[in-house]
């Protein structure tokens, strides 16, 4: 037995050794500034009254490529803006099919909401006697983003090389839940210490054989609004981006908003603070780097559906009639404009078309994207009935446009329960059905994609 013991001590250490394995994806990613070269109106406060006044932080739009063994690929984009609107991820999700072989149901386009960038929409606005030009500007803008990402895509998908791919999580404590009661039966948006959160940092890591890192993506549910002021920025998104690839001067870092239709920074308002809470959660997801992060190998599935996510009862022209008699200058500006949507199109839609994806990377991550600006409820349900070992919610993909209230806030009501429709063109709040809905259809997708 003394004899056997130091060979057998031998056979377990050389078991034990680790195993150089050979990649099991390929994978590339590329990046491009996206800063408007000259003042724009900004997206995200409707009290502002005038064009930008220079750049804090430059904007990026960034691509990440993965392709499978069996040849099965997913294209994720990230932009530093307010939002993506549905025109766009359909005009960008056709070309890409056409131009690089990428199914529309493997392209998640991913805005991280930054209250500091360009308008994108054509909304009507308010009283506005330059109306006109703002719409000209925000459509050349927007033409020029869709070629922007198009091209980003196939650059990344020309830089793709045999990568490693590998997962893991941190916490972030910079998010606060900014539903409040106000004592009188209604909401204030003000910091609410009790309120639900998820602080959940995710992590994906692509890496080449050699360990030379690729992409960094990463993801946080809280909204981009330490900023207010007239200066282009990424917020603290665009900082943490700028961190990460500070410390990491290979990969291009990517941010994917979560959850965040009801999670704001806090504190806020100074650039000041905007750069501390980018380099706490750059921190963060350099903590996660840290930790023995879990590999993932198989093959990519994905599945995505556009459901009609219904509305509420609609308003009556009475009652649109009588809401352009309000003192409220935004709910007369949504009276005229869906009095006009009415006269355009004869009547009104019961219905939005809503996108619903579901991503599988092997056997251990489901993706979720969902569009809008979704409350956190959806991101903590979800990972409550999903029962894969890792699941990543993202809200603010494929198209933003309104807030998504989970059945709680819905039946709350306040802010993001319905009343900020009042700032775009839907004719009333969604259905009381909305979160059954989706969350209905997530399980669908995912069961779909098994």
């Amino acid at each position: 037995m003394k004899l056997w013991l130091p060979l057998l001590l031998c056979i377990f250490v050389i078991a034990a050794a680790p195993v150089n394995e050979p990649p099991a994806w390929k994978a590339g990613a590329a990046s491009a500034k996206i800063t408007p070269e000259q003042p724009m109106w900004m997206a995200g406060y409707a009290g502002r009254t005038k064009p930008s006044e220079g750049v804090e932080l430059d904007l990026f739009a960034k691509a990440f490529v993965l392709t499978d063994q069996a040849g099965g690929r997913f294209a994720l984009i990230t932009m530093d803006l307010i939002g993506v609107p549905r025109n766009l991820r359909l005009a960008v999700a056709e070309r890409v099919k056409k131009e690089h072989g990428i199914e529309p149901a493997n392209l998640a386009i991913n805005a991280s909401h930054t209250h500091s960038g360009p308008e994108l929409r054509t909304s009507k606005i308010y009283g506005a006697d330059d109306l006109a030009l703002r719409e000209k500007e925000a459509a050349e803008y927007t033409a020029k983003l869709e070629n922007t990402l198009v091209s980003l895509v196939g650059e990344a998908l020309k830089k793709s090389v045999p990568a490693h791919l590998d997962h893991s999580t941190a916490r972030c404590g910079v998010s606060m839940n900014r539903r409040t009661p106000d004592g009188k039966g209604g909401w204030n948006n003000f910091p609410n210490p009790q309120g639900p959160v998820d602080q959940t940092v995710p992590v994906l890591r692509a890496s080449t054989a050699e360990g030379k890192d690729i992409a960094i993506i990463f993801g946080y549910s809280c909204h981009c609004t330490v900023l207010g002021h007239q200066k282009f920025s990424g917020d603290y998104a665009g900082y943490a981006q700028q961190e990460i690839e500070k410390a990491h001067p290979d990969a291009v870092a990517m941010f994917a908003n979560g959850c965040s239709g009801d999670q704001n920074p806090y504190p806020r308002k100074t650039m000041e603070l905007a750069q501390t809470h980018g380099k706490s959660l750059a921190t963060s997801v350099q903590a996660a780097l840290e930790t023995n992060m879990q590999r993932l190998k198989g093959r990519i599935r994905a599945a995505y559906r556009e459901i009609p996510l219904a509305y509420d009862k609609l308003p009556t022209k009475e009652q649109l009639q009588e809401e352009q008699k309000s003192n409220n200058k935004y709910l007369v500006g949504h009276g005229t404009r869906i009095l006009q949507r009415m006269a355009d199109e004869g009547s009104l839609s019961t219905t939005y078309p809503y996108p619903v994806q579901v991503l599988r990377l092997g056997n251990e991550l489901t993706w979720v994207t969902l569009g809008g600006e979704v409350v956190v409820d959806y991101s903590l349900r979800l990972k409550q009935d999903l029962k894969d070992p890792i699941v990543w919610i993202s809200g603010y993909t494929n198209d933003v446009m309104a807030y998504i209230p989970s059945l709680r806030i819905w039946q709350e009501g306040g802010y993001e329960g319905g009343g900020a429709m009042i700032y775009g063109s839907h004719p009333t709040r969604w259905s009381d059905k909305t979160e059954e809905h989706i969350i209905g259809t997530v399980m669908e997708l995912r069961n779909a994609v098994e």
